[in-house]
């Protein structure tokens, strides 16, 4: 019989254990249909910064009413691009990189397809987005995994959240550093990744919340740092 994982136990271990428990406790997802094309992913995600789901939906839904196709965002004034961007925090510069980033790409592929990233290596992939205004780490990650299933990991700041408090990371570890320290410790598998990212980003959303975590009706207390330093001793 295998030992019981415990708060004590080797951060990998606890990675591993935690991908497994949320594996269980919220059901395994399939990663061959992406939730929405590449072009969207991307122009969706650089929205997303600082900005509810819902608010950049809005943000990018009123972009495409009102510029169907690509080019037309390309050469929409941007004062009028930031006001279909309202709903975002920072619609301004995000209007700006927007349209720098979409001339890129047609630069690169004049039908705005991406799917030449498919067939790059991971880091030439990566580097070429990020090359992008506007376009950081999670960006990056969440395209090529979603889209591409490449073996990156994107780390929000719900995983980010989880992972610290749990202890699969040190406290002081930063955001960027984050997504290389768990891509390690887990298998270079598209599947795995995606259910990793997927289901600390629910739990940081519904139960490991950033104010009042629901720590009662979490399943990872047996492994988790904040559970045991924290709420036990009534600190918190």
């Amino acid at each position: 019989m295998a030992p019981e994982i415990t708060a004590a136990a080797s951060p990998a271990e606890k990675t591993w254990q935690t991908h497994l428990i949320l594996n269980n406790f919220y059901g395994e997802l399939d990663l061959r249909k992406p939730r929405r094309d590449a072009m969207h992913e991307l122009i969706s995600t650089m929205l997303s910064h600082r900005t509810t789901h819902a608010n950049e939906e809005k943000a990018y839904y009123r972009m495409r009413e009102l510029y169907p196709t690509w080019p037309e965002v390309i050469t929409a004034p941007v004062e009028d691009l930031t006001k279909a961007f309202e709903t975002a925090q920072y619609p301004g510069p995000k209007a700006v990189n927007i349209q720098k980033a979409l001339k890129l790409i047609q630069e690169k592929s004049p039908d705005f397809s991406l799917l030449f990233l498919e067939e790059m290596p991971v880091e030439e992939a990566m580097a070429w987005l990020m090359s992008l205004p506007g376009v950081g780490l999670k960006t990056a990650t969440l395209v090529l995994l979603f889209n591409f299933h490449k073996p990156v990991l994107p780390v929000d700041t719900h995983v980010f959240r989880v992972s610290q408090r749990v202890g699969l990371i040190g406290a002081k570890v930063t955001a960027e550093k984050a997504h290389t320290i768990l891509l390690e410790m887990l298998p270079p598998e598209a599947p795995v990744l995606f259910n990793f990212h997927k289901h600390l980003y629910w739990h940081g959303q519904r139960i490991c919340t950033w104010k009042a975590p629901k720590c009662e009706d979490c399943p990872l207390q047996i492994l988790c740092n904040y559970y045991h330093e924290v709420r036990l001793k009534g600190l918190g």
